[in-house]
């Protein structure tokens, strides 16, 4: 310990690394561990103290009028305290007004939970000035720098909570970090709800409409998504028509015009599109081509399943039909072969299934074409006396105009499914949420792409 001083002096003769630091210019070892005098004597507890607060006011970022006025470490309980406060007469802004000058009028002591400190916990702890505004006549609580007001955490501790939530459940947040989950849904709720009352929608124009499965028992959300932005603006609870007024007022409230909206896309849920046409009657629909190759899937796998009663060679070739050729197994192709290599077959299930691959060329067609070609389709699986696929097609006749306007607006609901799949994942971490609030907290937190501030 002798010779610490001398190797301090070795230490700050070395020359300066080659090249521009990427943090930026960090203070000297002179000017950290160096007194007016020279270097500091660990002989001089004095100094060392004012030394150890001059370190952990630059570290905590702390400027005029605040300092760190003293430094407690309880090894046995494994916590650091750092007591701040503010210089004697030093001035404030008014909270309310943004009045400058304004002084203490008195104060209060509170206390914030902090980053650990290596492995130990770190709490702040600051007297809080209450000033008296001569402008607006108020006397209130300042906003300290460090947090954000009403919280019990700094604004470090709440990023950092906020990063592990998008990737974590929260319960397991809560247990790493050693607070209740409740206070942990409340921290996230109150940044996702202060974001989102800065967001601004103006430039919203397509937008993306699909529920998604909460729980069991047809329990949904439905979300509002921007196709060009690709984030989640809105969720509403249920499934209905309803749903899309909401979405209305909240597009409004944050700058947004209905007005403006010239693009939906959606299933064919009647609930959806009465409600598009209700609260947003200048908007075109769009009908997601994935969806519509769902529902012609979904008639080939209802007839296999029903033909493979009295045909067992259909027995266990149910994705073997729902695969188109070029992504077929070379066993998925034997199996095929004999049954699915013509069109004309007396079997229902190898009519639907070239019936499904004819209905998928409907979106490599020409755009003068289209209508033609699904009029054709159309009247081609009316005759199938196929009874799936013949509700296919007087479904496919009804939402014709919403089918078509893919060939004019090229939109389709992927990026929103993409989205979907980061909303399941989230559900399967968290093994469910306990409630539609906390779910739509975590699908704006993921999804949103909020500016936390």
């Amino acid at each position: 310990m002798a010779g610490l001083p001398a190797a301090r002096a070795t230490a700050a003769t070395r020359p300066p690394p080659p090249g521009p630091r990427a943090w930026g210019t960090l203070p000297t070892f002179d000017s950290v561990c160096s007194g007016p005098d020279g270097p500091i004597s660990e002989e001089d507890p004095v100094k060392q103290e004012q030394q150890e607060q001059t370190l952990f006011a630059m570290a905590l970022g702390l400027g005029r009028p605040w300092q760190v006025k003293d430094i407690r470490f309880d090894a046995g309980r494994g916590q650091l305290d750092i007591e701040i406060d503010f210089e004697r007469g030093a001035s404030f802004a008014c909270p309310s007004c943004g009045a400058s000058g304004c002084k203490a009028w008195d104060s209060e002591t509170k206390s914030w939970r902090h980053l650990n400190f290596f492995q130990h916990r770190c709490d702040l702890h600051a007297r809080v000035p209450r000033v008296r505004c001569d402008s607006c006549q108020t006397t209130r609580l300042i906003e300290v720098p460090w947090a954000r007001a009403g919280s019990g955490f700094t604004l470090l501790f709440e990023m950092l909570v906020l990063a592990m939530a998008k990737d974590m459940p929260v319960a397991a947040v809560a247990r790493l970090v050693g607070v209740h989950d409740t206070r942990i849904w409340r921290m996230v709720r109150g940044w996702v709800d202060r974001a989102r009352e800065v967001r601004d929608d103006s430039g919203v124009r397509r937008v993306g409409v699909d529920e998604k499965s909460r729980r069991r028992g047809h329990r949904y959300v439905t979300t509002f998504t921007d196709l060009d932005a690709r984030k989640t603006l809105f969720v509403a609870e249920g499934k209905k028509a309803d749903s899309v007024r909401q979405f209305r007022e909240d597009l409004h409230a944050h700058g947004g015009d209905p007005k403006a909206i010239t693009e939906f896309c959606c299933d064919m849920s009647e609930t959806y599109v009465s409600g598009i046409e209700e609260f947003f009657p200048k908007a075109a629909i769009t009908f997601d081509k994935f969806h519509m190759v769902k529902i012609v899937s979904e008639a080939v796998a209802a007839t296999r399943t029903e033909e493979a009663k009295e045909r067992p060679e259909l027995a266990g070739l149910r994705y073997a039909f729902l695969k188109n050729p070029e992504n077929l197994t070379n066993q998925q192709i034997d199996d095929l072969a004999p049954l699915a290599g013509v069109r004309r077959s007396t079997r229902k299930t190898v009519r639907a299934y070239h019936l499904r691959l004819a209905f998928q060329e409907l979106f490599n067609q020409p755009t003068q074409n289209a209508k033609g070609y699904l009029e054709s389709w159309c009247g081609w699986a009316a005759r199938c006396r196929i009874q799936a696929m013949i509700e296919v097609a007087r479904t496919m006749r009804r939402h014709m105009d919403g089918i078509l306007r893919w060939f004019t607006s090229r939109i389709s609901n992927g990026v929103v499914e993409a989205i979907n799949g980061l909303i399941q994942s989230a559900i399967a971490r968290a093994r469910g949420f306990r409630s539609v609030e906390n779910l739509t907290t975590m699908i704006y937190l993921i999804a949103g792409k909020l500016v936390f501030q």
